[in-house]
């Protein structure tokens, strides 16, 4: 391990008063991440069948790794890591098949007569849209970036993250944060007291 006097985040150690939070030494996370990340990535895509999301994966999968990968014995560091990944590639799953069913129930079709829907479901579906637009205005600029980036434009998290240049976690929390207070305002509105 590095020395006790250097930058916390560049030999891994904890800043004074947080040792409980140990860190994997970033050049340890890089020497890995040479050694493993383009195997990951292929497991990654045969997984998830989609180059961007395996990738977007594999990143996650890496920040694990520099946050509780030091408590991984180093005989077996790969399999620990490819187990994350797996993991963090089936909640990625999960997470797309509910943004994507939550987006569908609120989108406009691009041709209602192939869904067989009435005026009437129509107009219900555009004012819905509409209401949407408006809860949408109503986040906080960070998190109404990120919505925007990526249900409108279909970036990838990670490419947001790069675009921000913030860490992707924070990118993720706050599609996680939007999508939670959208779902409570729309509960709100839809079900007044």
């Amino acid at each position: 391990m590095a020395s006790d006097d250097g930058d916390p985040l560049e030999t891994g150690q904890p800043p004074d008063g947080d040792a409980h939070r140990a860190r994997l030494p970033i050049q340890t996370v890089r020497e890995l991440y040479e050694v493993h990340s383009r195997e990951l990535l292929a497991f990654l895509v045969g997984v998830l069948r989609d180059g961007h999301a395996a990738d977007e994966v594999a990143q996650a999968a890496f920040a694990r790794l520099m946050e509780v990968g030091h408590e991984a014995r180093a005989e077996t560091i790969k399999g620990w890591l490819f187990k994350v990944g797996f993991h963090e590639a089936m909640a990625f799953r999960r997470r797309q098949a509910l943004q994507g069913k939550t987006l569908k129930n609120y989108t406009v079709r691009r041709d209602p007569l192939l869904a067989n829907e009435t005026v009437h479901d129509e107009l219900v579906r555009r004012e819905d849209v509409a209401k949407l637009k408006e809860l949408l205005a109503e986040l906080p600029p960070d998190q109404q970036h990120v919505v925007r980036q990526r249900m409108y434009e279909g970036k990838t998290f990670a490419v947001i993250a790069d675009e921000l240049n913030v860490p992707l976690g924070t990118v993720l929390t706050r599609m996680r944060l939007a999508m939670e207070k959208l779902q409570k305002w729309w509960k709100r509105d839809a079900y007044p007291t």
